[in-house]
């Protein structure tokens, strides 16, 4: 089984199209909320059954194509070949679709094993008619499947395995398409099959996700490590996409999640407006349009939005939604760590944390904390990141960070990256580096679907639109492209030299030991009023240093830091829980007056933890009178 996943059903929209000779719908059925099923009938055919509540329509799978391109945005078309229809799949939650499209062309193959019978001997059976759900993709299914696959040589496939494969007709599909697309005609190589694989999720995690499906407006929290992210990136993949809002404080962590900012989302600027003012700019048709249609919101580093502006935000939904539900009915998805950064003071009065908000204990249903921490494995080194985070520096934590300053975390030539608390020193000291280093310059330049918007994508890409490297650049991966082999976002290498071709492109020795030579990859960003953008760019940046802003959610091998210029609560913890290791951890000039948790976010998390207790407790209270109960 599929860690309890059913590969067999999808919740989705869906328009059934009758063609004519020439491609063209005669006849179409659309279904806004529509069950489909993968089964079998009664003579042991695929089926694909699509449901609208009253009446079910079959559909048998003899020979079909697969549209997959668009599969991550919960899209997909099944083209039957015989009968010249296709069903449009929309609106699927990504990872949903992803594993019954992969039961799909699994059991398909498997199918095509066994001999099919002849109309003669389905009119002697006399069978009745019948439909049964297909069981979950087994490991024998992928190994009947592959063995087929082996034995089917490159030309000359049987016509259905041809339609299957795409080879009739080319199926446009994207670099990261599902792994189960129809592959190019006459392939070289064919991939392997294996069963999909969601990466596990633990307890506490688990219990998010579960609390997030039931409809709760939900905060969840937890310290740097603990897998926010990776969270957030599952719920992102459970929700049906065109109602689901991803956005993020800000513009890099936005990216992470494949959302937007919190702020474009809103479409009323910096906030900073009078609330009469910011509902009119709301009330705009583009901007309306996110608000109604968005059932549920996601919202990324809650720690840097400001109390005000959240109020505002809930306002505007009621108003614009013309509901009287918190937040005007929209389901709230909210994560951070309210220990790292706090939003940003504008004058000198200090800004007030989101969960000071007026709204925030109405609207939020179901406080969380992710304890298990997976970023670092060495136990004396979280314990010291857990002091730092409260605020807390005992001598212990304070030998360790001083003795730290003589740490050689260089090697293979891959320099320590230096985390800066001011974005002008990060780059006056890449440029300097780089200025120092021998040998010619070789420029990368940026690809961007529309170079008039390079000010949005600017502040959502991780990469930059022009690229100086030499040999001897020290870099860092900026996505994650084998993560077997160790090559992730914030992966530390050096270039060793450039390969001399059509296109010059560098060859990257990695601290994991894997040297590769890079090619341009893609970054698609959403923008306001729904517009998609993208930039296409070596997955490099510089990396004598980073800012401690862009570091969140990285994970660093080998980083230097100088504290000696921290001026936010919460910016030290940041910086150190960067680092895999404190062995990879060289920290200069330690002061412990540098390291300071705000009194009020500390009185927050006690507050949570007490509630947390208090309910564990009657729970248990009301299971063990459960017991007793039934024991009478």
């Amino acid at each position: 089984m599929l860690h309890g996943e059913d590969g067999g059903q999808l919740q989705c929209s869906v328009a059934v199209e009758h063609l004519n000779a020439a491609g063209q719908a005669i006849k179409r059925l659309v279904i806004r909320k529509a069950s489909v099923l993968l089964g079998r009938n009664e003579f042991q055919e695929l089926i694909l059954q699509v449901h609208d509540g009253k009446v079910p329509q079959n559909y048998t799978l003899k020979e079909f194509k697969l549209f997959t391109k668009f599969a991550k945005d919960g899209k997909c078309t099944v083209k039957l070949l015989p009968d010249n229809i296709q069903v449009l799949i929309s609106n699927s939650p990504p990872d949903q679709l992803n594993i019954f499209l992969k039961t799909l062309s699994i059991k398909h193959q498997v199918w095509q094993t066994s001999k099919p019978m002849s109309d003669r001997e389905k009119l002697k059976a006399c069978l009745p008619r019948s439909f049964e759900t297909i069981s979950p993709l087994q490991q024998k299914d992928v190994q009947k499947a592959n063995e087929l696959r082996i034995k089917l040589p490159s030309k000359g496939l049987t016509d259905q395995t041809n339609k299957m494969a795409g080879t009739g007709q080319q199926v446009k599909r994207s670099r990261t398409d599902c792994e189960f697309s129809p592959v190019r005609a006459n392939p070289i190589k064919k991939r392997v099959l294996t069963l999909p694989k969601a990466c596990k999720l633990n307890k506490e995690q688990a219990a998010v996700l579960s609390a997030v499906l039931s409809g709760k407006n939900v905060f969840f929290t937890g310290s740097a490590g603990t897998g926010k992210s990776f969270l957030l990136k599952r719920i992102v993949g459970s929700l049906p996409p065109k109602s689901t809002y991803a956005t993020a404080s800000t513009g890099v962590a936005a990216c992470h999640i494949g959302g937007t900012t919190l702020h474009s989302f809103a479409g009323i600027g910096s906030g900073s407006a009078p609330l009469e003012q910011c509902i009119e700019l709301a009330q705009r048709p583009g901007v309306r349009q996110h608000w109604i249609s968005c059932h549920h919101l996601i919202i990324d580093e809650i720690s840097m939005v400001e109390a005000q502006f959240f109020d505002k935000l809930e306002s505007i939904a009621r108003s614009v939604r013309r509901s009287t539900e918190p937040f005007g009915g929209i389901q709230l998805i909210v994560c951070g760590d309210f220990l790292q950064l706090p939003p940003v003071s504008k004058g000198k009065e200090k800004a007030r944390f989101c969960f000071q908000a007026r709204s925030w204990r109405k609207v939020i249903q179901v406080n969380m904390e992710l304890m298990d921490i997976r970023r670092q494995t060495d136990q004396s080194f979280i314990s010291l990141l857990q002091a730092v985070r409260v605020g807390r520096v005992t001598e212990e934590v304070t030998a360790k960070l001083t003795e730290s300053a003589y740490h050689r975390v260089e090697r293979d030539g891959i320099l320590a990256t230096r985390l800066c608390t001011h974005k002008d020193d990060v780059e006056l000291t890449n440029e300097n580096k780089l200025k120092q280093l021998p040998g010619s310059m070789h420029v990368f330049e940026a690809v961007d679907s529309d170079p008039a918007l390079v000010k949005t994508i600017d502040a959502q890409s991780p990469v930059s639109r022009v690229l100086h490297l030499k040999v001897g650049t020290q870099v860092m991966l900026t996505k994650n492209l084998d993560v077997q082999r160790g090559l992730v976002n914030g992966a530390r290498g050096v270039v060793v030299d450039f390969e001399l071709g059509k296109q010059v492109l560098p060859r990257v020795r990695f601290l994991c030991g894997v040297t590769e030579v890079l090619k341009p990859e893609r970054w698609m960003f959403k923008a306001e009023g729904g517009l998609y953008l993208s930039r296409q760019q070596l997955p490099l940046k510089l990396a004598w240093a980073i800012s401690i802003h862009k570091s969140q959610g990285m994970t660093l091998d080998c980083v230097e830091i100088s504290l000696a210029r921290v001026f936010e609560c919460g910016q030290a913890y940041v910086a150190l829980s960067r680092a895999r290791s404190l062995e990879g951890l060289r920290v200069m000039d330690f002061d412990p007056r540098v390291v300071r948790a705000d009194p009020d976010v500390l009185l927050f998390y006690r507050k949570l933890r007490k509630e947390r207790l208090l309910m564990q407790a009657s729970m248990d209270e009301f299971v063990g009178k459960n017991i007793k109960e039934n024991l009478w």
